[in-house]
């Protein structure tokens, strides 16, 4: 359907407008009394609605309620308040044309030229878990209708969607009004401000009601049909991957991830620094108990769990910096519990790019932050991995759930081969198989009491990879156990362990050749597990 049409008509210029009258209906209240008495000294009539209102009059400010302008009180519990001709007409009177500045006179409409608006906390209420019905109470109509127009008619009125931007209003006050260059910024911000509140809502019916039930319903799996991904701007990065390549930081509303991290001390942080951070995250809080995972160019250097008496943080981090000390170096360490004091002495003196954490104590900070450049990252309360991952690719993207343990049950496992494990190799195994999931494939890792001692990564066959792991165990091979994130294609690659005196091995299983690889273990008087499910981390 296309729009009007008429003739080409000779607009009036309208660069600064003088702000008489302001329409409020805002959901975050942030900055609201600071705006508003702004206004008021400015001498601007305010129009506002419900809460908003109530707000601006406990501040002892001038306002006008909404229904005293339509003549139509709010009804349906608020669902409808600035739906009406009275409202909407001076929003999207262009006057700049003298037919419909008549026009508003003779309706005896007023006309706005600001709007301040922000929608309902829809994206906050779906994050604490909210029933269905009370999510969909969330999804504003008014709001959008207001913003949206005013937004269209950007050359007559100023839109404000954030707080952020209400010193640009005070200072437009004090200018003589709003520039058109000023309404026109406003104007885009507010578009995206509703596309990314539309896309929300597509996306929380996509996931919950109707599609993912269809879906269910017919064992498909549950992705929409078209999927928008909405972040926002954060920050501006020094440079990419290399220092030729620009980049920069993008949030999801809701998120409580790395990017959702505060810094509480230290340099800039870069591309590389996050990949890392979120790599070492993910692996440390693959284990329930206190873990921590060193991390260098998106793999790990070591990975380990406390054991014995002492801090449980120190503890871990000490038996994961003894896996690889060489490569440690300049990496990532990240724990799934708080920094603290004993933790930051055994970490001050190891040069150190990022620490992670959920939280760090006062003294463990008072430790690191002697350090000038030690980026120091504290994840927001209620970490969690996005429920999807997504991956571009040339000319689309790849999306696929995260590979998690939230199924874990190694009582489901195969013994393949050799005899039953006691319960402390068992527990080597369980560690070995939650840790490799955290290693580039072709992956193998070597893990003895709760933490790594070898690790083959990223290699183009498992052969390598094997041997890789025990160069890097060294002695610490012989008695340890093994896991590798997919089957052994030929038994060439276990015979490797085998000869370095691993005790153990878990593996998916699933070869062509299985037998061969069983026969060999067999052989050797090692114990093998099949998990059924491998884990290729590309």
């Amino acid at each position: 359907m296309s729009g009007p049409s008429h003739a080409p008509i000779d607009y009036r210029p309208r660069d600064v407008i003088q702000i008489e009258r302001a329409l409020i209906s805002v959901s975050d209240k942030t900055g609201l009394v600071d705006l508003a008495t702004a206004l008021v000294a400015a001498g601007v009539e305010i129009v506002s609605t419900g809460s908003t209102a109530r707000t601006i009059a406990a501040a002892g400010l001038a306002v006008t309620e909404v229904a005293e302008v339509t003549g139509f009180p709010e009804s349906l519990d608020g669902r409808v308040r600035t739906l009406h001709p009275a409202i909407h007409a001076g929003l999207l009177a262009d006057l700049r044309l003298e037919s419909h500045e008549r026009e508003l006179r003779e309706l005896g409409i007023a006309a706005f030229q600001l709007v301040v608006s922000n929608l309902y906390p829809f994206v906050a209420t779906v994050a604490t878990g909210a029933p269905v019905d009370d999510v969909i109470e969330q999804i504003d109509i008014g709001g959008p209708a207001l913003v949206r127009a005013s937004a269209k008619n950007h050359a007559n009125v100023a839109i404000v969607t954030s707080p952020a931007s209400y010193q640009q209003v005070e200072k437009a006050l004090t200018l003589g009004g709003t520039t058109l260059a000023q309404r026109q910024r406003l104007a885009g911000e507010a578009f995206m401000h509703t596309a990314a509140y539309d896309t929300a809502v597509a996306a929380y019916f996509a996931a919950n009601v109707g599609i993912a039930a269809e879906h269910a319903a017919t064992e498909e799996t549950a992705f929409a049909d078209t999927l928008t991904y909405e972040v926002h701007l954060r920050s501006t990065l020094r440079y990419g991957e290399n220092s030729h390549q620009s980049a920069a930081l993008f949030v999801e509303d809701g998120g409580r991830g790395i990017a959702q991290a505060t810094q509480l001390h230290g340099k800039e942080m870069s591309y590389n620094n996050y990949v890392d951070a979120d790599a070492a995250v993910r692996a440390a809080y693959d284990f329930d108990e206190p873990a921590v995972a060193i991390i260098k160019h998106a793999n790990p250097c070591g990975i380990a769990v406390s054991r014995g008496a002492g801090d449980p943080v120190a503890s871990a981090h000490a038996r994961a910096h003894a896996c690889d000390p060489v490569s440690a170096f300049g990496g990532v360490i990240a724990a799934n519990r708080s920094i603290t004091r004993e933790a930051a002495l055994s970490i001050k003196d190891i040069f150190t790019e990022v620490v992670v954490a959920p939280g760090f104590d006062a003294d463990a900070l008072e430790v690191l932050q002697s350090k000038k450049n030690l980026r120091l990252l504290q994840l927001p309360a209620g970490y969690g991995r996005s429920e999807q991952e997504f991956r571009q690719i040339s000319g689309g993207a790849l999306v696929q759930s995260p590979d998690t343990y939230a199924d874990f049950d190694s009582d489901a496992w195969t013994l393949v081969a050799g005899s039953e494990v006691d319960e402390p190799t068992r527990a080597d195994l369980e560690f070995a198989w939650r840790a490799v999931r955290a290693v580039k494939s072709n992956a193998i890792l070597l893990a003895h009491d709760g933490a790594s001692v070898g690790v083959g990564m990223g290699q183009v066959n498992r052969v390598d990879s094997c041997q890789l792991a025990v160069t890097r165990a060294g002695d610490r091979a012989a008695g340890s156990v093994a896991a590798s994130d997919a089957f052994f294609p030929f038994a060439d690659g276990l015979e490797i362990l085998l000869e370095a005196g691993v005790r153990a091995i878990v593996q998916p299983g699933g070869s062509i050749r299985d037998e061969e690889v069983i026969a060999a273990a067999n052989a050797a008087g090692v114990a093998m597990y099949f998990t059924g499910e491998r884990h290729f981390f590309h």
